[in-house]
């Protein structure tokens, strides 16, 4: 009956959430060391992408609130390099964010959705398609690849 101890759980929603943002994260060996002992696949699958959808939200707020600070000189990115992110995310939209579960591309396009002021609601709808998405596959090669313990 492990499904209802709560720190792994708490812990696999934290690592989503991190993961999710430009914080480091691990969530998928969170979610397959659970698998593995033996947590509820479809539980996990809902925490884990609650998770990570909440931080791309994190990211999409910090987006939205961006355009404010462009003009300071500690601002990271350069007006050239916003503006290639803009056109880039003009030209491809919302169709994009079904990439937002990628490693290294997936977090920033959270932010750019963010600048580009996309409507919440088909934002979480998007992403949330993308990240449970990328982890109902990860559950799925965990299932057929790695060996359950004995017993």
């Amino acid at each position: 009956m492990t499904d209802w101890f709560i720190w792994p759980w708490l812990l696999l929603l934290v690592s989503a959430f991190t993961s999710a943002t430009l914080l480091p994260g691990s969530s998928e060996v969170v979610m397959a060391g659970m698998w593995w002992h033996g947590f509820t696949p479809v539980l996990l699958w809902g925490v884990a992408t609650f998770g990570n959808v909440l931080g791309s939200c994190v990211n999409w707020w910090l987006g939205s609130q961006a355009l404010r600070f462009s003009d300071r000189s500690w601002f990271p990115v350069k007006a050239p390099q916003m503006a290639r992110a803009q056109q880039w995310f003009g030209r491809f939209g919302t169709p994009a964010l079904l990439l937002s579960s990628l490693p290294i591309v997936g977090d920033p396009l959270t932010i750019v959705a963010g600048v580009m002021r996309m409507r919440l609601p088909l934002f979480v709808l998007m992403v949330f398609v993308a990240k449970g998405g990328r982890y109902a596959v990860l559950l799925l090669a965990a299932d057929q690849l790695l060996p359950l313990p004995a017993g």
